[in-house]
């Protein structure tokens, strides 16, 4: 497994990178963020380890520009505990999970092996229901040839529930396949996300199976 590291602590990042690399992870490390770019276009990666304060490019035009190149590696965020950026930033500009600094190492790599898990595949089918379209490789919503703005979290859900059209699918199951295995917050973030949808697209195409969860409707 691959990882890029792109952190402009070299104190840091070199101990990162130890690490890594002793539980078999190949890891390599540069400290700026335009650097950093090129590596995850170009280079043949499992993960970025991407570091929000860098020089030449912060970590969130990092990512803004990787998605927007349809470079679909999976992203980590590391997040100053005070910064002016949170997470939900983060997952807006295409981020696929993220760590708060300080952090455990063993969280660290438990959350690298998930994204790792979960892979990224290199072109991913349109996904589409009555006039409601989905195009996962340029992160586009349309709705009746109209564009729907979605940000990045809202078009994950969405997309979570297209793939899965027809079953009902549970809070936690949205929550672990969208956020991550270990998040523990309140499971009502996906009711919240639900509405942010229903706002944009309409009710018809996500149900309330009242004391299940969620089913996206199968519309011709």
């Amino acid at each position: 497994m691959r990882v890029l590291l792109v952190d402009d602590e070299v104190t840091l990042a070199a101990t990162l990178a130890s690490g890594l690399e002793g539980v078999g992870f190949g890891v390599e490390v540069v400290h700026d963020g335009g650097t950093g770019l090129e590596r995850a276009t170009e280079g043949a990666f499992d993960v970025v380890v991407l570091d929000i304060m860098l020089p030449v490019l912060n970590g969130y035009e990092v990512c803004r520009t990787l998605r927007s190149r349809q470079v679909w590696t999976p992203v980590l965020m590391l997040t100053a505990k005070d910064g002016e950026y949170d997470e939900t930033d983060a997952f807006d500009l295409g981020a696929d999970d993220y760590l708060r600094k300080p952090f455990s190492f063993e969280v660290l790599v438990a959350r690298l092996r998930a994204l790792v898990r979960r892979g990224a595949p290199e072109r991913p089918a349109v996904l589409s229901a009555g006039d409601l379209v989905l195009d996962p490789a340029s992160q586009r919503v349309h709705l009746a040839g109209e564009e729907v703005r979605l940000t990045a979290r809202e078009f994950q859900v969405l997309h979570h529930f297209m793939r899965n059209a027809g079953d009902v699918l549970t809070k936690t199951n949205v929550l672990q396949n969208v956020w991550d295995e270990f998040y523990d917050g309140d499971d009502n973030l996906v009711e919240v996300y639900v509405g942010y949808l229903r706002k944009k697209i309409g009710r018809e195409f996500i149900e309330t199976v009242r004391g299940a969860g969620y089913r996206f409707t199968k519309l011709p």
